[in-house]
This record gives C-alpha cells, sequence and structure tokens, in this order.
C-alpha cells in the first residue's frame, strides 16, 4: 500500500466486520487503522503503520507496530 498526496496513516481507517476477523498476510506493510469486529491476526514478518483495535484479539507473531 503506497500513501500519497500527504495521506497519512492515521487518517486511514479500514473498518470490517462479519467473517472471523482480518488476516494481514507475511511480510506485508500495511498502512492505517483496523477497526475489527472479530479478530486481527497478522502472520510472520507483517510491519503496521497505524493502530489494530478489535472486540476480540490481536495477535502478533514477530511483527512491528508503528
Amino acid at each position: 500500500m503506497i500513501l500519497a498526496g500527504g495521506a497519512l496513516p492515521k487518517n486511514i481507517f479500514w473498518q470490517v466486520s462479519g467473517g472471523v476477523g482480518v488476516a494481514i498476510g507475511t511480510t506485508v506493510v500495511f498502512e492505517g487503522v483496523i477497526l475489527a469486529e472479530k479478530a486481527i491476526n497478522l502472520n510472520t514478518g507483517a510491519t503496521v503503520n497505524g493502530r489494530l483495535l478489535a472486540q476480540t484479539e490481536v495477535t502478533l507473531i514477530m511483527n512491528t507496530v508503528t
């Protein structure tokens, strides 16, 4: 994901409801704030520049969150 035109990760919101939650793949670089009804899972090596807010759980495995 590439933010352009002065966009900031803190101003990008991803709202997810239903299903089993959110899964961020291995070595993915994610920008923004995730608001999830269910779990948020980051696979090994994924990087987040933003926030991860879930009603159930956030699972991190060797990740960087800024």
